[in-house]
């Protein structure tokens, strides 16, 4: 009986509406017909039927009233999907204006300019480009320096500050050795940056800043002091230390915390002596070790090559010149060789 009245009330309503209404509802009624009458178990709206109630829901303002498959968000959505893919295809077709986009290999090319030559600016940098054959406005260069990679390689300058000053640096560092009793040795040593050649080594049992000191004076008499001393903020150095190396005309340069990179030379060296001497033997005592580091600083110094130093030696081994057969030297008791031709 509800039913009834509710399609009278209907029926009496449609009566008074306009006849364009009237054909639209019923249009929507007949295309929503059609979707339901296809063969299938679940029904599925074709593109032309998405087309259909966009342009429904564009013009006709009843269009919610007549609509039984999906529910208006979904119309809403398919609209907007439209819109976005009309404006990408019109944005495509469209000839761009203004300069070209910089393509990815220059935009590459700026930012390892800047990150390789941190004092030039943008004129230095599009001149340099314009030499290139690089056709970039110089604006463009400076929009894109502001989003390069700040310090990408932290160590480049402070490379370029060794290599244009080596012979007038020396490091100092320390490392410590484990004797046959458990006992702990502290190795101090200094090396020039120059030919990596060991101006000084000593051992202790308890290293004091007087100690540290006397060392320096060992290391560097009548007047030898170089211009740069690298090492880095063990508390051992202590206040005592940098007294004496303002007396001597030392500039002291610490390293930041926790950088061993900064006295890269100084590490390598560590490095080398460990593998090629202290993992291969047992300290007996300060004696014993001192004896065995005196061999390996010999060694380094006169038969090891460096990649560092061109594959040379610190003490310029030369060349053999002779087609003699080849002799072999034991050096550090045969763990290691030094090899030359016979005369």
């Amino acid at each position: 009986m509800f039913n009834f009245s509710r399609l009278c009330l209907g029926l009496l309503a449609r009566c008074f509406r306009s006849r364009r209404k009237l054909l639209l509802e019923n249009l929507a009624l007949r295309q929503q017909l059609a979707v339901l009458k296809r063969r299938q178990d679940r029904p599925t709206l074709l593109p032309f039927d998405k087309l259909f109630w966009m342009l429904a829901c564009r013009f006709w303002s009843e269009w919610k009233k007549s609509l039984l498959v999906v529910t208006p968000e979904t119309v809403v959505r398919w609209h907007r999907a439209g819109f976005r893919l009309y404006w990408s295809l019109i944005s495509k077709a469209r000839k761009r204006v203004g300069r070209k986009e910089l393509s990815t290999d220059v935009r590459k090319l700026i930012f390892r300019i800047v990150a390789e030559n941190p004092t030039w600016g943008a004129p230095r940098i599009h001149g340099e480009l314009l030499l290139l054959g690089f056709d970039v406005s110089e604006r463009a260069i400076s929009r894109w320096m502001k989003r390069a990679p700040r310090d990408p390689q932290p160590a480049q300058r402070w490379r370029a500050f060794l290599a244009n000053h080596r012979e007038a640096i020396v490091a100092m560092d320390f490392f410590t050795v484990p004797t046959i009793t458990f006992g702990v040795l502290y190795c101090f040593f200094v090396i020039s940056h120059d030919r990596r050649r060991i101006l000084h080594f000593n051992l202790t049992k308890h290293p004091t800043s007087a100690w540290i000191i006397q060392q320096l004076r060992e290391a560097f008499p009548f007047g030898a002091a170089p211009r740069f001393l690298i090492h880095d903020r063990d508390a051992k150095y202590g206040t005592e230390v940098p007294a004496p190396l303002r007396s001597l005309k030392i500039n002291a340069v610490r390293t930041s915390f926790e950088s061993p990179w900064q006295n890269g030379v100084a590490e390598r060296w560590v490095g080398s002596c460990r593998r090629e001497l202290l993992d291969h033997v047992i300290a007996l005592n300060e004696r014993h070790l001192k004896r065995l580091l005196a061999e390996y600083v010999s060694y380094h110094h006169e038969d090891r090559t460096h990649l560092g130093l061109g594959k040379g030696t610190p003490g310029c081994r030369t060349r053999c010149v002779t087609s003699g057969r080849v002799l072999s030297y034991d050096r550090l008791g045969g763990l290691h060789h030094r090899y030359d031709r016979a005369a």
